[in-house]
């Protein structure tokens, strides 16, 4: 019998590598990353998994088929999955969750908080990443608030701020005060040039290191200047290590 279950679009599944960013920065995971996303962030890195012209790249999958190639890369053993994008939040994703929990994996999901899903209870940990003023993207912290209150408190929340500029860090101050009691990570801008074609081929896309590590010193700088204790300064890791090549 045909398997009536709705398919989710796959961009990418890889690893295990290491979660490069946020909360869970170091831990070794399996990412999957879906297709699809309903923003069009003025600096986003990952177009390929985003953009309708790269649609015919995208795989649709049923969880079984997600999972089988998750316990080939991770040889049986059952480590962390992280949910990525695009915006994972817009798909499918309850029966692979449920499945991978069956075999005792956890699952981590990165999401600009701007769909809501029951299934976000069944998550361990949940990054909501509203995008600031120079992403060219609205927030509803209305959603926002729901996807905490629908993830409860059996799931860790962590709110992630990507930040480019002084406008990016009030913003992301002000996120701070209305939540002041769920745990933020502040993260400098990816100094990425997306009119690189062999970024979005699969290749090897450099970045300007410096840049990001200024950017990162700043940060620092400003969140002490501001006594913000509460909040932490992560850089995204695998892009000091790796670039943005893609699939690590």
């Amino acid at each position: 019998m045909k398997n009536s279950a709705p398919s989710i679009r796959i961009s990418e599944i890889f690893g295990p590598t290491i979660q490069g960013e946020g909360s869970l920065i170091g831990q070794p995971t399996v990412f999957i990353r879906t297709g699809g996303c309903d923003y069009r962030c003025a600096w986003c890195d990952t177009l390929y998994a985003v953009e309708s012209q790269y649609r015919d790249t995208w795989k649709p999958m049923q969880a079984d088929e997600i999972m089988s190639k998750v316990r080939s890369l991770s040889g049986g053993v059952p480590i962390l999955i992280t949910l990525s994008g695009g915006n994972p939040a817009i798909q499918p994703l309850a029966p692979l969750i449920s499945a991978g929990k069956a075999e005792g994996y956890q699952f981590a999901m990165e999401t600009q908080g701007s769909v809501v899903q029951p299934w976000f209870s069944d998550l361990d940990y949940l990054v909501l990443s509203p995008k600031p003023p120079s992403s060219n993207m609205h927030t509803d912290y209305e959603k926002i608030y729901e996807c905490m209150k629908t993830a409860g408190k059996g799931v860790d929340i962590t709110l992630k701020i990507v930040v480019m500029d002084e406008v990016d860090f009030k913003y992301a101050r002000d996120m701070h005060e209305r939540y002041p009691n769920i745990r933020m990570i502040l993260q400098p801008g990816n100094h990425t040039p997306l009119d690189n074609p062999d970024f979005y081929a699969g290749g090897d896309c450099s970045v300007d290191i410096n840049g990001i590590l200024d950017r990162q010193r700043w940060l620092v700088e400003k969140v002490v200047e501001n006594k913000l204790y509460g909040i932490s300064v992560l850089p995204q890791l695998h892009v000091l290590l790796w670039g943005n090549l893609r699939g690590v």
